[in-house]
């Protein structure tokens, strides 16, 4: 009997190890590593490492140093003798031990943040760590996103919790575009009845410095400048005395109050090393006074770029205006230009760049922006006459251009991967990610393209898109989101393109009936003529036919989201997000089709559709109430009752209203108006 038991145990024993070797934890690590390689599953307790991790995460954001924690399971080593590069690690996890190499307190941090995402897939997998060796270094060393505040804040712990996510997928820079969000204390007009006071986002900047994260302050300049000029008590320093758009680059009380800004905005973010200027979009005039608009601004450029290099910091300015008014510009976004071309281009208009090349300031970065085409020998060739003259330069991508209601295009993947590899194979320092809030999507959604941009600027090309939103599903939400059978996101961003505009007669813009004033609603759709069956429903015949197609993918867009919220291990928070993005776009949809209904001739259809009408405003309070509800967990919904709108010279949808809802669903509101009407 002894021997049967032993035999059972050695056979029970054989089939547990075979068992545990035959299903490997299957690892998504965001960004990818340089090289990884698993061997095998170790004997380590994942929950002892798990709590040896979370010691040693705490130690580090409050002491710094990780070389100096003490842990048996953990170790971590500072090797200054292995020349590993300023972020560089190598993370081992053998059958005793956990080890994390580095010559720098930055790559320890980035081997414990690799060290997090395999103990959060084992857990989730309910598997054994795997005995694995990596090797990790960065292709860009400056990995910059941008938070665009000047429409609307989001809660404070939404800005902690954010930071502890970018820090896990290696982003070590946020550049604030902080406008009328700070409380300044030297020019006290500005800020908004919202802002955060110094001391606040001093508090947030300590927080991203103990999980090394520069925060650098963008404060718009020259032009942008509508949330300083806007106030009456401003207005003389205007460039154009009827626009809210531009400083007078020549009235020396403008710096006066851009120095003023940019010491309030330092003492809110002490530990940045940038000093971001903006400067893009605009041409001044000089007030007659003889000098060019190109001259105009880089006398402009370099007062602010003195002030900087004075502070000891480096300004960054946005390059699109030399290049205006050279004549280059579009040659940058042209994707059909040949490189001959974009050459011939240059060699005309050039000279007018030369001509003023010794005033362009020396200790700045020239960012050079492009969104949709930086792949383009044009957007090189801009490069390289930067490069050339002795300049430095940088590139900024974007995850959220002027999308509505979320990003689009796997949130400019493509373009976010373009510009990375441009930047890594022209041996730059860094890339920008710019995540604008014009229009104001919800910043759960932008997080696809955080993590496009973390895993190109990080790893290069080691992972396709389509791998990328694999490791994106398991990483937000758990392994088994990872299948593609999950994927609703790129259907929904279809929804939504449809949606924006959907309610709104041909050639008119969702953007643009703020302008239109009390005529605003002449731009939504017709009401069926009722003695004339049918005519409506072939005039729209093309959006019905959309309508259907949408109404379609979001039914089953939802029933995914459902499941994935039964699913999910974590972050069913973002899935409520776009849960709401989908019943938005849906109401569209099915208006849609009730108006269809309405043209019909029978009149059991009519009856059934007038009554639908009928309830029609219920139906979207009940939606927008939702909305609000779920979006107002994590975002400062409305603007202060006292705000002051500036004169919206881009149409910036965000800035047409102080209630959220009346700006964001400025045309479901007129048409349920046409409909009241009818």
């Amino acid at each position: 009997m002894k021997k049967f038991i032993v035999l059972v145990c050695l056979a029970f024993l054989a089939f547990s190890c075979q068992n545990k070797d035959s299903q490997p934890v299957e690892l998504q690590i965001l960004p990818s590593p340089s090289s990884l390689s698993i061997s095998g599953s170790s004997d380590l307790e994942v929950s002892s490492i798990q709590k040896a991790y979370q010691d040693a995460y705490n130690y580090f954001v409050s002491e710094g140093n990780l070389d100096t924690w003490n842990n048996g399971a953990i170790s971590f080593n500072l090797d200054i003798e292995k020349n590993l590069k300023e972020e560089a690690y190598e993370l081992e996890i053998s059958n005793d031990q956990v080890s994390v190499i580095a010559s720098s307190q930055e790559g320890l941090w980035y081997g414990l943040m690799t060290l997090g995402q395999i103990l959060e897939d084992s857990q989730d997998q309910n598997a054994s760590l795997p005995l694995v060796q990596i090797s990790d270094e960065p292709a860009l060393s400056y990995r910059a996103i941008h938070w665009d505040v000047k429409h609307h804040l989001e809660t404070k712990d939404y800005y902690y919790e954010m930071l502890d996510k970018l820090a896990s997928q290696k982003i070590n820079a946020v550049i604030v575009e902080i406008e009328d969000k700070l409380a300044f204390q030297l020019q006290p007009k500005v800020g908004s009845a919202d802002a955060f006071s110094i001391e606040e986002w001093k508090a947030i900047s300590d927080y991203a410095k103990a999980r090394n994260i520069e925060l650098s302050p963008l404060v718009q300049g020259l032009g942008h400048a509508s949330f300083i000029l806007k106030h009456d008590e401003y207005k003389d320093l205007r460039d154009d005395p009827e626009s809210d758009w531009a400083f007078n680059p020549l009235n020396e009380e403008t710096y006066k109050v851009q120095f003023d800004l940019y010491e309030d905005a330092l003492k809110a973010f002490p530990y940045a090393t940038y000093l971001h200027v903006g400067g893009d979009e605009v041409h001044t005039t000089g007030r007659n006074s003889g000098k060019s608009p190109l001259e105009l601004q880089l006398i402009w450029l370099n007062r602010v770029s003195e002030y900087a290099e004075q502070k000891g910091l480096t300004p960054i300015f946005w390059d699109d205006m030399p290049l205006q008014n050279a004549g280059v510009y579009r040659s940058m976004f042209d994707s059909k230009l040949t490189e001959a071309q974009v050459d011939s281009i240059w060699t005309l208009k050039e000279p007018e760049l030369n001509k003023y090349v010794d005033m362009f300031p020396k200790n700045c970065v020239y960012m050079r922006w492009n969104y949709s085409h930086p792949e383009t020998p044009g957007n090189e060739r801009a490069m390289k006459w930067f490069t050339d003259n002795g300049f430095q330069v940088m590139g900024a991508t974007a995850g959220q251009t002027r999308w509505n209601l979320m990003p689009l295009q796997r949130s400019n993947a493509k373009n976010i991967r373009d510009f990375a590899l441009i930047s890594i194979r022209n041996g730059a320092d860094g890339l920008l990610l710019t995540l604008w809030d014009d229009d104001s999507p919800h910043f759960e959604l932008y997080d696809r393209g955080i993590i496009n941009f973390a895993e190109y600027t990080w790893a290069g090309e080691k992972r396709s898109i389509e791998e990328i939103q694999k490791a994106f599903r398991q990483r937000t939400f758990g392994n088994e989101l990872a299948d593609e059978s999950f994927e609703f996101i790129d259907s929904l961003e279809l929804a939504v393109a449809f949606w924006k505009n959907a309610l709104i007669e041909p050639k008119q813009d969702r953007n643009r009936l703020y302008r239109q004033g009390d005529q605003a609603i002449n731009s939504m759709i017709e009401m069926p003529n009722l003695d004339s069956a049918g005519v409506w429903t072939e005039k729209y015949s093309e959006k019905l036919t959309k309508a259907a197609e949408n109404q379609q993918r979001i039914e089953a867009i939802l029933v995914q989201i459902e499941k994935s919220k039964r699913l999910a291990k974590r972050n069913t928070y973002k899935l409520e997000v776009y849960e709401q993005v989908a019943q938005i776009a849906q109401f569209s949809n099915r208006t849609l089709q009730t108006l269809a209904e309405l043209d019909e001739p029978s009149g059991e259809k009519r009856n059934q559709a007038e009554s639908k009408l009928d309830g029609l405003a219920s139906e979207w309070k009940a939606i927008e109430s939702k909305v609000e509800s779920v979006y107002s967990k994590t975002r400062q919904l409305n603007k202060p009752e006292n705000y002051i709108l500036d004169q919206d010279h881009h149409q910036h949808l965000a800035n047409q209203g102080i209630k959220f809802t009346d700006w964001q669903f400025r045309a479901e509101h007129l048409l349920l108006e046409k409909v009241g009407s009818r």
